[in-house]
């Protein structure tokens, strides 16, 4: 008879799978530090992020998803 412990198996696994699908966003520079002061000012005044997001693709030709500057402004604001 082997040792084959099902519980322990299923847990190596699901941790493996928990480290391979975890996303590392704090390892390089955010593009919108270069307008952290601005980005900030905006949401103190009241701006959305839909706004924001229009605000940088137009002024500062950069494309950035709503999730990013929402990420962002969580670890900023």
């Amino acid at each position: 008879m082997t040792d084959f412990n099902v519980q322990n198996e299923l847990a190596v696994l699901q941790n493996q799978t928990k480290m391979i699908r975890k996303r590392s966003y704090s390892a390089r520079k955010s593009q919108l530090d270069k307008y952290k002061f601005e980005l900030l000012e905006l949401k103190k005044a009241g701006a959305s992020t839909a706004e924001l997001q229009r605000w940088l693709r137009t002024n500062k030709r950069l494309k950035v998803a709503h999730s990013t500057i929402l990420r962002w402004l969580e670890k900023h604001g």
